[in-house]
């Protein structure tokens, strides 16, 4: 079993979930999304078998393939602001990274499903007000990051479809949860973002007011949701969304966070070029294909987040420690 994008957020916990029950899992990650110190919180399992490589590098891409029976395809520049900044950087990990994948798993003829990792983003900004977000909704995304995961969903298909390989699409909603950490210049992750400012006597930075909702589905539910797209017979060839269909707005985040620091400051500031107004997941489907439900609602989601701060605050990289220094 492949996963790409394994030493990540979701990717490590999806590797030790699945080394509990009894698979083989194969890291491929480039392992350099974050700074070392970093890192070292995700804490794959000294057993695992980590590649270091890209996946544009074909050859390494067709050895790994050629070994597995499943590949959940999750490495990817997943940052949304950089993705704006750097679009030509977006395209080769998130385009020309996943077409080789998907080449080489036609080659190989040896995987049975492949689950590709796309995100609620594709849907774009939902019309007069907050939406609910249906898999049969027309895309329209609106960020570059967006752009290229909607075309990673149209490819999969388009490729595997009568290929004898099986295909999930899942689209991630608004992940959360410790170990996550934040990126200089990023508008995403936004629970460690607003709680490491917080925990810094920063004030909260609320991006168009905090006006936006999200649908906050937890580290610990998506890892669950993307190990069940492996095997569910009914998610074959389907798009599912992974989100718990309630809609918070971004100022209630930050409330729920500034309660654990009394004294802080909530700040409105302009609404950055392809931060959506956002939607909730509508969840028949992860319901009934996956049978998953998730299990942390969000404020417990954030009070964990903030406990586990608390017990490790040299987590706060040394870029966000600066933005005290100056403030």
């Amino acid at each position: 079993m492949l996963v790409t994008g394994g030493g990540g957020l979701v990717g490590s916990r999806v590797v030790r979930l699945l080394t509990a029950v009894g698979a083989a899992p194969v890291v491929l990650d480039r392992m350099d999304a974050y700074p070392h110190p970093v890192r070292a919180l995700f804490g794959l399992d000294e057993g695992t078998e980590i590649v270091l490589g890209d996946v544009r590098e074909a050859a390494t891409v067709r050895a790994l393939v050629r070994g597995a029976d499943y590949v959940i395809h999750a490495a990817a520049y997943a940052d949304v602001a950089a993705c704006t900044r750097k679009p030509a950087v977006a395209f080769a990990a998130n385009v020309a990274g996943t077409q080789t994948v998907l080449q080489e798993i036609l080659t190989a003829r040896t995987v049975r499903r492949l689950v590709f990792v796309s995100s609620a983003s594709v849907y774009g900004d939902g019309a007069g007000g907050v939406a609910e977000f249906a898999e049969d909704r027309p895309m329209h995304p609106i960020s570059v990051y967006a752009n290229s995961k909607a075309w990673g969903e149209q490819q999969v298909r388009l490729m595997l479809v009568g290929s004898g390989t099986d295909y999930t699409v899942l689209r991630y909603f608004s992940v959360y949860g410790d170990p996550q950490v934040p990126k200089p210049g990023s508008h995403s992750w936004m629970v460690a973002c607003l709680s490491m400012r917080a925990h810094l006597g920063l004030p909260l930075l609320l991006n168009g007011g905090g006006h936006q909702v999200r649908d906050m589905v937890h580290v610990e539910d998506v890892v669950r949701a993307t190990v069940l797209a492996l095997v569910a017979d009914r998610a074959a060839g389907r798009t599912v969304n992974v989100g718990t269909g309630i809609a918070t707005s971004v100022r209630a985040i930050a409330q729920r966070i500034a309660a654990h620091y009394p004294g802080t400051r909530l700040v409105d500031a302009p609404r950055p070029p392809g931060d959506p107004l956002g939607g909730y997941a509508a969840t028949t489907r992860s319901r009934e294909l996956l049978g998953w439900r998730p299990h942390i609602a969000v404020a417990d989601g954030i009070d964990r987040y903030v406990a586990w701060l608390r017990a490790n605050p040299t987590a706060i990289p040394a870029w966000l420690s600066a933005d005290r220094a100056v403030a």
